[in-house]
């Protein structure tokens, strides 16, 4: 098999398998919570159906909110001609519809992809992006949100950002919930306290392990989105020179930054506050841009 395709395929496996993770804990945090409100499957029928809203919004819309909170507004070919062209291109060699684009107006050069599928997706870009790089590594960029598109890695990234607010927003429901539930369990035997205990661990692990989960998704597919952006083109150095270019191009507090998406462009925008340390950390959403860089010129 195709080293890439293989790639995709064991990307698609974690993926499924973090989901499966999620609704795990999702399902648990509901059960706990459902003890305490004195009703265990209540809990659970009601973290059922808030899960199910949420991949239902996620999914219809969150292409346009994505859009909307980023600032972004829709432009045609009409009055974009040489990005509209760029990317029909791409999207023709990519095999996939020619995608909505949207543009950013600020200098600071950077881009993201988002959408439920190929066929209703978008390609966002900066007004930077398209004046400070050459043609060849414009085309890069644009065929690595390409490959997010076409992996749907948007969607499920997307869809990750979510669950993960959303852990979080029920590990301090429960956490509210714990406090009435210390008191009620006072004189209930040695079994309550240990699960007060197992609970309290929980709501602290809760938003941690749903961080780490986000984490570990964008990282893999930032890789294999580069990889499979450089075949489109067939000319990796236009995207390795690109990510160099946009990564010392980042400014700090720039219009661009914003908490909830910075892990959707192809360089995370909070970059620019942090010019001292631009290697990974455990808690990075992108994989450093070095190694970005180095793995594309091993191509």
């Amino acid at each position: 098999m195709d080293p890439i395709y293989e790639s995709i395929a064991a990307n698609k496996r974690w993926t499924y398998f973090f989901f499966l993770l999620y609704t795990i804990l999702f399902g648990f945090i509901g059960y706990l919570i459902g003890i305490y409100i004195g009703s265990p499957i209540l809990g659970l029928l009601i973290a059922v159906i808030i899960l199910v809203i949420i991949f239902l919004v996620s999914y219809y819309g969150g292409q346009n909110v994505v859009t909307t909170m980023a600032g972004a507004r829709e432009v045609s070919k009409q009055e974009e001609p040489y990005l509209y062209n760029t990317v029909d291109a791409l999207s023709i060699a990519a095999g996939l519809p020619m995608p909505k684009l949207y543009i950013i107006e600020t200098n600071v050069p950077n881009a993201f992809a988002t959408g439920r599928n190929p066929e209703n997706s978008s390609i966002t870009v900066t007004r930077g992006l398209m004046n400070r790089l050459d043609r060849l590594e414009l085309e890069g960029v644009i065929a690595h949100e390409m490959a997010h598109i076409k992996n749907y890695d948007v969607l499920l990234a997307t869809v990750a950002v979510v669950l993960a607010g959303t852990i979080v927003f029920l590990a301090y429901v429960a956490r509210y919930s714990s406090y009435g539930g210390l008191f009620r369990g006072r004189g209930r035997g040695q079994g309550q306290i240990v699960f007060l205990i197992i609970f309290l661990v929980l709501i602290i692990l809760a938003p941690l392990f749903a961080q780490l989960l986000k984490f570990a998704i964008s990282r893999q597919r930032e890789y294999l989105a580069d990889a499979t952006g450089a075949d489109f083109t067939g000319y990796p150095e236009g995207l390795a020179s690109a990510l160099e270019k946009i990564s010392y191009m980042q400014e700090p507090k720039s219009k661009i930054q914003n908490e909830a998406l910075n892990g959707l462009y192809i360089i995370n925008p909070a970059l620019g506050a942090k010019r001292s340390n631009r290697g990974s950390t455990f808690f990075s959403t992108h994989p450093s841009t070095e190694e970005r860089v180095r793995r594309l010129r091993e191509m």
